[in-house]
């Protein structure tokens, strides 16, 4: 914290706190200790148990000042990651809290003499724990970690530093605290009866038993240290139970002359410890002892009785050398042939550790070495030497005495070229060398070592090649040279090179030999030219996908043994006869080219997979299907096919096709036919073609298929016949025009069904549904009613956060969170982070800060799920622009991770977020090798994420940060929409195809939907999620309420709003659908269909607690507050509890409320009424359809409402309201008047009383713009009447209104009345 100005250290002397009275320690420190309540899930402080007033009060006086809270050692709560719910809620006295106040400058031997405690200990993210220096800084030591999680401001940094809950990530211990577990397989100690022998000769006696290592130990009690010690050697041998006495293990070595000693334990648990132990013991076959992630500072005392061990695993720990076991004391075991030390944070090479030489393997990676000793060279048996991740430049020449050394590693260090020590190491064929730094790559000190085979040097910054001779060289047979900045490369003198990895350079020519060349991987480059000569006979694999090729080079058409050829992503135009008709092909990618054509095949070909996708194809040859008699798979989505060849050339079919895409075409109903002859098809994919039917005799043929994707056509229905498809446990069939429901739910193995979007009116669900359906999707089916119980829906790894009306509906909040293989972090930053949000943004307006904090507290706030889960996030929050008077609202974006938005602004895409991964972004992929992070050769750091920013995965801090890119963008009348989406969708769309395929769809759901197809039919295997939300930006922008207030469906893997504009909005109204789609080849446990978007109830008011209470307009300065007339707008939403009763109600006696939908779990009333006069209520039409264009303006002045209702099944359903129903309750009393009180505080209202939203009489002049409802009181604090007493109370409300009410004028005789405002309660 180099912000922070030193001060000098000395006592401090804070006012006394009143709620707990600090004690006087030595150094003048003040301790606060308490009993502090534990959250039993989360292992962290409860918020309720804070310091008081006169410290906070202490602390704003200097930003130096802090806390520090300090833990004890409770053995069942201390390492978090392997605590169990049970043992972590109970705490024993041992575990008080202490609150430690203190400054940056205070050292913890300052702060351990105050506590009267020897040492502090530090651990991170629950994990290990670090016994801290007395110079170390505590309260430094927090503040530098909050620094480098991306806080910038010091008074944040400070008030972060005192939160509790920032335990789950960094806290300080009085004693170090151990596990009991952890305990028990380090050592095993304990005093009971022991009788030696197999027979009963021997006498029971008391004596000291000690397991540890790969020995039995037993000593005598009095003597355990002096006496005669017997150990028994375990490994190999066998542990019984000895059933003539209670609780008692028999103890044998192995061997001829194996020993045996009977143990009587008195309790059963320990009985149970002792035996699982052993019985690891003696299952090994090699003398092997794992200590690793322990954090031990020495190896127990009793381990060197194990004198037969060989293999000593000590990683992830932080051993110290001079102590009475510690790392100079390794040497007394005298058989130790293995010893993995990486991960101690050493920093300086143990010398004595080369006094062990029987040592053939030695892992010293990542400790901070930045030289080694010259006394290395003493180990001559050694055979493998890892040095990863350290700081070293050279290696000393030493090292070349090591003749048996057979595996050098010295990746991601800081070497700028390659040691000349290598050429003295004979018996090494491997130069792994990857995330160094060096800048030139010379072959020719390759050249002089003959014995070197293998070259990996990917992840440095070559640049250029250096050649001193045009001497060949016949050794090198691999080479990676992946993630570097070559511009051009030249390795035609390696005549034996097998094996080629260049991707992700800027290559624009690369030359190679072909004599030996096997495969070759050069993807992602700029390559216009490949030239290899001679032809290679030996190549088998070629990838020169994401270039600049216009042709295929004339030597690959002449390889005669090439299986796989990807030439996607490049320029081509046409492709070679010599190509398609290659007798070992296999496997041939020519996506996303231009190619217009294919030659006519008239051999037959081996081809098993082709895919033609994203091309100018008219048609596909005539005897393609005749002749690529072993084609399996095909996929030529994104053409321009109208019909398809026959697969038919006799009376029987002989294709093996079994998966087919054909996506986005123009495919008519003529091509059915023609399916027919592809008896195997397993799945079909004819989406967003121009399909009108399909023939039942033609589906009835397919009876083995499994997924079929009919979406995005003008089908009307599908066939009865689709009854013989016993295999299918997919359709999609959204955004057609289908009336009847298909008969699928009778189908074996159905699993999803989406039917969303389309004209369906009714549905006769069967009482006993499938085992096998996780989801069925009718969301969009406007006409539908649905009497029955929707489904338990599966949830997949990608959530959604969708938030039309937020902070009072002054903005709007999107948000996507994809976890990749977990659900937990997405679903908790989903209900969480717009809370989170709108604290930020009452704190701070700056848009950058309050974003960044956003994502830097709701990482705090993933407690221990974040440790070690993590989630990419993204967040789109729309606000009225302070910053720019010319614009009326502004876009901020802010992501970590993969997940991105693209705004379409007049048909263009427009990028808003930034790609957090390795491949896709050097500067972090810099940085993480700066911090020394392993990088596997999947381009994963320390082999977990390709992610370097992320929400979560505390546990790899500091490579994975939670600071978030963030950018502000001025929203104009030419921004259309916004499109949201996770890895798998913008890894299989561009975003110009993406925002091109939904600009003119009118429903946000059906084009949410229809991203999401396009990326399955592209080969996308992964969960897919695409959110669309149309934006309606006016000329005139101003700062008032809302234009209108959405509401997401409560349950639904696809959730859909529409809005109902003003004729001149005044506020972006925005339209959002959500959807996301599962790879018909995932497992069942990955399978899933829910993307919610449910947001927190406290700040939503289209959440469960949107009450109808009244608050002052807002208004800004271009719209002051009116002087007359009166205006009302109040959005309802009610959620109904399905643990009552079906219908939603409480009781069996009530019925189901009139005109409203339920669904047995959630029913969601929103109810939309804009600004409008009380003269015009008569002549309203009794019927408004919902559109997401604005009303007319001759509507502007009338009134525009109707009840939507959202819920799994059906959306956008508007219903006319009875004028009686409609009487304006003026009373606060009339809150919930009409509502019935549940046991889980939702209102229910009665069958008599359904609109709970009153109109006013009199609105404002303005024709733009209508209100955001009021945040709702909590239940307990509403009036709720007694249903006996609620006729007598309507009586008298009724009464009450009619008794203020005056008589309607005329409209050519209405006078402006006095300014009132009437607000629905």
């Amino acid at each position: 914290m180099g912000e922070v100005e030193p001060g000098p250290a000395g006592p401090l002397e804070p006012p006394e706190p009143p709620e707990a009275p600090a004690s006087r320690r030595p150094g003048g420190i003040r301790v606060l200790k308490r009993n502090m309540k534990r959250n039993g899930s989360r292992n962290c402080l409860n918020r309720r148990s804070r310091f008081g007033s006169r410290e906070r009060d202490w602390l704003r006086e200097d930003v130096k000042r802090g806390c520090v809270y300090l833990y004890g050692a409770d053995s069942t709560t201390a390492t978090t990651t392997t605590t169990t719910s049970s043992s972590s809620s109970s705490c024993s006295s041992s575990s008080d809290l202490h609150l430690v106040l203190c400054t940056v400058e205070t050292p913890a031997s300052e702060i351990c003499a105050g506590e009267g405690r020897e040492s502090l200990y530090l651990q991170l993210h629950g994990d290990l724990v670090r016994r801290l220096e007395p110079t170390e800084r505590p309260l430094q030591i927090v503040y530098d970690y909050l620094s480098r999680l991306g806080f910038d401001d010091l008074v944040r940094i400070q008030e972060e530093a005192t939160n509790p809950d920032l335990g789950c990530m960094i806290r300080f211990y009085g004693e170090k605290p151990c596990h009991m577990d952890h305990l028990d397989r380090i050592l095993l100690s304990g005093i009971y009866n022991v009788r030696k022998g197999k027979t009963q000769l021997h006498k029971w006696a008391e004596r000291l038993v000690v397991l540890c290592g790969t020995c039995l130990i037993v000593s005598s009690v009095k003597d355990c240290q002096t006496g005669k010690m017997h150990i028994l050697p375990l490994v190999g041998g066998k542990i019984e139970e000895v059933k003539r006495r209670q609780y008692s293990l028999a103890f044998s070595s192995a061997g001829a002359q194996a020993q045996t000693y009977h143990v009587s334990f008195e309790t059963l648990a320990e009985y149970q410890r002792w035996q699982r132990q052993a019985s690891k013991v003696v299952s090994q076959r090699i003398s092997t002892v794992d200590l690793s992630c322990y954090s031990l500072e020495e190896v127990p005392e009793h381990l060197f009785y194990s004198q037969d061990i060989t293999y000593l695993n000590l990683r992830h720990n932080f051993m110290q050398l001079e102590r009475p076991g510690g790392l100079d004391t390794l040497y007394k075991f005298s058989q130790l042939k293995g010893l993995n030390l990486s991960h101690n944070k050493l920093g300086l090479f143990p010398i004595l550790l080369c006094e062990i030489s029987t040592l053939t393997e030695l892992n010293l990676s990542c400790n901070g070495f930045r030289d080694l000793p010259s006394q290395i060279g003493n180990l001559l048996n050694l055979q493998t030497l890892c040095l990863d991740g350290n700081f070293l430049t050279t290696l000393p020449e030493e090292l070349g005495n090591l003749q048996q050394l057979s595996s050098l590693g010295i990746s991601f260090n800081n070497f700028s070229q390659i040691p000349e020590v290598y050429e003295k190491l004979t018996m090494l064929d491997k130069v792994v060398m990857a995330g160094n730094c060096l800048e030139v790559l010379n072959l020719g000190v390759l050249n002089r070592m003959n014995h070197i085979k293998h070259v990996d040097l990917r992840m440095n910054h070559l640049k250029t090649m250096a050649i001193e001779n045009l001497e060949g060289n016949k050794h090198i047979t691999h080479v990676d040279l992946r993630d570097n900045r070559l511009t051009d490369l030249d390795l035609s003198s390696l005549c034996s090179l097998e094996q080629l990895h260049c991707e992700r350079n800027q290559l624009r020519e690369l030359t190679l030999s072909g004599f030996s060349l096997r495969t070759l991987y050069a993807s992602s480059n700029r390559l216009t030219a490949v030239n290899v000569y001679p032809v290679p006979s030996l190549l088998t694999s070629l990838d020169l996908s994401r270039n600049l090729l216009e042709c295929v080079p004339d030597w690959a058409c002449e390889a005669k043994k090439i299986e796989v050829l990807d030439v996607s992503y490049n320029l081509l135009t046409e492709v070679p006869i010599r190509i398609l008709s290659s007798l070992s092909l296999r496997k041939l990618m020519l996506g996303h080219n231009h190619v217009q054509n294919l030659p006519t095949l008239v051999e037959h070909i081996p081809l098993e997979v082709l895919d033609l996708q994203h091309n100018a194809l008219t048609r596909l040859p005539d005897t393609l299907f005749s002749k690529a008699l072993n084609l399996r798979y095909l996929n030529a989505s994104a053409n321009s096919l109208e019909s398809l060849p026959s697969a038919c050339t006799g009376e029987e079919s002989l294709s093996m096709l079994q998966l087919l895409y054909l996506t986005n075409n123009l495919l008519t109903d003529q091509c059915i036919p023609v399916l027919v002859g592809h008896p195997h098809l397993r799945i079909l994919h004819l989406a967003n073609n121009q399909l009108q039917t399909f023939p039942a005799s033609k589906l009835n043929k397919l009876e083995q298929l499994e997924e079929l994707n009919l979406s995005g056509n003008k089908l009307k229905t599908i066939p009865t016949t689709i009854a013989n498809c016993k295999r299918l446990h997919t359709l999609v069939a959204h955004s057609n025009n289908i009336s009847i429901f298909p008969e699928i739910l009778q189908l074996p193995q159905i699993q999803f069904v989406d039917l969303s979007c389309n004209d369906l009116t009714e549905i006769l669900i069967p009482e006993a549904l499938p085992a096998t359906l996780q989801d069925l999707d009718l969301t969009g089916n406007t006409n539908l009613v649905l009497e029955h119980k929707t489904l338990d829906i599966f949830r997949l790894c990608v959530s959604a956060l969708a938030m039309d009306n937020f902070a009072e509906g002054v903005g709007a909040v999107y948000g996507m969170f994809d976890g990749d293989r977990n659900e937990e972090l997405p679903r908790l930053l989903q209900c969480t982070m717009a809370d989170v949000l709108l604290e930020e943004v009452q704190q701070s307006t700056n848009d950058t800060v309050f974003m960044a904090n956003t994502f830097l507290v709701s990482h705090r706030k993933l407690g221990m799920a974040g440790q070690k889960l993590g989630s990419s996030a993204l967040l789109c929050y729309i606000r009225p622009d302070t910053a720019d008077p010319a614009s009326s609202f502004s876009l901020t974006v802010a992501n970590v991770g993969t997940c991105q938005a693209v705004l379409c602004r007049g048909g263009k895409p427009v990028p808003l977020s930034k790609v957090f991964s390795l491949e896709q972004d050097p500067e972090e992929a810099q940085r993480v090798k700066d911090q020394k992070a392993i990088i596997t050769e999947d381009n994963k750091v320390n082999g977990v994420t390709c992610c370097t920013r992320m929400l979560g995965c505390t546990y790899l801090y500091p490579w994975i940060l939670p600071k978030p890119h963030i950018t502000s963008t001025p929203l104009t009348i030419q921004d259309e929409l916004l499109i949201l989406g996770n890895k798998a969708l913008w890894e299989h769309l561009s975003y110009t195809e993406a925002v091109s395929a939904v600009r003119h769809v009118q429903d946000p759901l059906a084009a949410a939907k229809k991203l999401c197809t396009l990326a399955q039919s592209y080969g996308c295997p992964d969960n897919v999620g695409a959110m669309v939300v149309y934006l309606n930006i006016g000329e005139e922008g101003c700062t008032c309420e809302m234009n209108g207030l959405t509401l997401l469906g409560p349950v639904g893997f696809a959730s859909t709003t529409t809005m109902k504009d003003a004729p001149k909005p005044a506020t972006p109204s925005s339209s959002s659908g959500i959807a996301s789609e599962f790879s018909s080849e995932m497992s069942t446990s990955e399978v899933s269909s829910e993307v919610g978007s449910t947001a927190s109830d406290e700040h939503n008011a289209g959440g469960l607690d949107a009450a109808l209470l009244p608050r002052p307009e807002r208004r800004c300065s271009l719209h002051p507050t009116p002087t007359s007339g009166l205006f009302q707008r109040q959005p309802s939403c009610a959620t109904f509890s399905s643990n009552q009763s079906d219908n939603g109600l409480d009781s069996d006696d009530d019925q189901p409320v009139e005109g409203v939908i339920t669904n047995g779990s959630k029913v969601e009333v929103e109810v939309d009424i804009h600004c409008c006069r009380g003269a015009d209520l008569q002549n309203s039409p009794p019927l408004i359809e919902s559109s997401p264009t604005p009303c007319s303006e001759e509507h502007a002045r009338g009134s525009c409402f109707g009840i939507r209702r959202q819920n799994s099944v059906n959306s956008g359903i508007v219903l006319p309201m009875s004028k009686d129903r409609m009487e304006l309750q003026k009373s606060p009393s009339t809150s919930c008047l009409y509502g019935k009180k549940l046991s889980n505080g939702s209102i229910v209202p009665l069958e008599d009383s359904l609109n709970l939203i009153e109109v006013a009489t009199e609105v404002p002049k303005r024709k733009t713009g209508y209100f955001a409802a009021p945040t709702q009181m909590e239940p307990e604090d509403q009036f709720v009447v007694p249903r006996d007493l609620e006729e007598e109370v309507k009586e008298q409300m009724k009464q009450h209104q009619d008794s203020r009410l005056e008589p309607e004028p005329h409209e050519e005789d209405r006078t402006e009345p006095p300014e009132e405002f009437d607000t629905a309660l």
